[in-house]
């Protein structure tokens, strides 16, 4: 059986040259969870759209995140949603308290440091403009996830040259084929 994956785009969405969007296309049961308002989201409104996304899954899905769809992923984890994933592979998550962090989103602040009820991946870049290398270490900590790092990448995003990212595309099937069923 092929592996369940919802897509989260970060602050702004994900565009023609993100690997989400190239990997969408390689996969076409792969999906990427639709958000109202990508330029100033409101954590409690993403956290019930992908609450809603989740339950219409037919199994739990694997959850592909990137950015602050990462931070997304923790403050779901943290609403007491009765629904379940089989894990989340989190790709550069943007620290929301960093005075580096654009503004326009409400109430992602502060980050969720509880730990994740279900296996997880942070994929981090040693020089990424939205997280420090340390601070991303930390996420992973705190959330109980394991940690990769890829070297100096960014953002890990299209206009760091992660278009297609096959390694990372081999990274989440390996991930999925240890906790998807």
């Amino acid at each position: 059986m092929s592996p369940l994956v919802l897509t989260l785009a970060g602050l702004w969405n994900s565009g023609p040259q993100h690997w989400q969007t190239h990997w969408e296309a390689r996969h076409p049961q792969w999906s990427r969870v639709p958000h109202g308002e990508w330029q100033t989201p409101d954590k409690d409104e993403w956290v019930a759209e992908l609450d809603r996304a989740i339950a219409a899954c037919e199994r739990p899905p694997v959850l592909a995140a990137h950015s602050l769809a990462c931070t997304l992923v923790a403050h779901w984890a943290a609403s007491g949603s009765p629904h379940k994933i089989a894990g989340a592979f989190l790709v550069a998550p943007s620290d929301v308290e960093a005075p580096s962090y654009p503004t326009g989103t409400t109430g992602f602040a502060p980050m969720p440091l509880q730990a994740l009820p279900f296996p997880s991946l942070v994929v981090a870049s040693g020089d990424d403009p939205y997280v420090s290398f340390a601070r991303a270490r930390a996420f992973a900590a705190a959330w109980g996830s394991d940690f990769t790092m890829i070297g100096d990448a960014g953002h890990i995003n299209g206009d760091a040259g992660y278009g297609p990212w096959p390694d990372g595309e081999q990274l989440l099937l390996d991930f999925c084929a240890a906790h998807q069923p």
